[in-house]
């Protein structure tokens, strides 16, 4: 290897390591916390459209009359009771 080539080596990978440093340090300072908040809006959006499935499964077995609560095979006796003695 020539001396200059040696000497590049030596200086490229330390500017490279103090760029990438500085770069992280930039980017904890004054991104980070603007990233976190944003992915926590959307997780929190994501929470809600997820629970609005879970809203409207429970929403759609509720009975929509007390129709629907009486046994038809005993003539409108509300579900549960016996019309014979």
């Amino acid at each position: 290897m020539s001396n200059a080539f040696t000497a590049l080596i030596w200086w490229v990978i330390p500017l490279a390591g103090l760029l990438g440093a500085l770069g992280y340090v930039v980017w904890v300072t004054q991104f980070k916390s603007k990233f976190e908040s944003e992915t926590t809006r959307s997780v929190g959006q994501f929470q809600r459209f997820q629970d609005s499935f879970r809203s409207a499964e429970i929403t759609t077995n509720i009975p929509a009359t007390t129709d629907d609560l009486t046994d038809p095979s005993t003539d409108g006796a509300p579900a549960g009771s016996s019309t014979s003695d």
